[in-house]
């Protein structure tokens, strides 16, 4: 299961709301290979749900992730951070053995 912060919510209420999306729309989380330790997260609205996609509901924010993302990211909280040091979503993942200074890739 992806798990979703009180602040993720807000901001992903938030977002949605500015861009007109309708409640089809999901939060897709991906993992692709790239960024500075191999594998980096994706964040993007979606409102297709594809046969092997896992779909979970955490403080009425839907997530939609595909399979082989899945895998990486079970157990995964989705926050958000806009404090000083930073501003954004980002992942606090149990299965991350490292990450990037900036947060955004990781690696197993």
């Amino acid at each position: 299961m992806i798990t979703v912060s009180d602040k993720a919510k807000t901001k992903v209420e938030h977002l949605m709301h500015e861009a007109h999306l309708d409640e089809t729309y999901r939060l897709r989380a991906s993992v692709a290979g790239g960024g500075c330790s191999g594998l980096s997260y994706k964040l993007d609205f979606d409102n297709e749900v594809k046969p092997m996609d896992q779909e979970f509901e955490d403080k009425g924010v839907r997530v939609v992730v595909d399979m082989k993302s899945f895998l990486y990211l079970a157990g995964t909280q989705l926050d958000f951070s806009d404090g000083l040091n930073g501003k954004g979503f980002f992942f606090d993942n149990p299965n991350a053995s490292r990450t990037c200074g900036c947060g955004e890739s990781f690696s197993v």
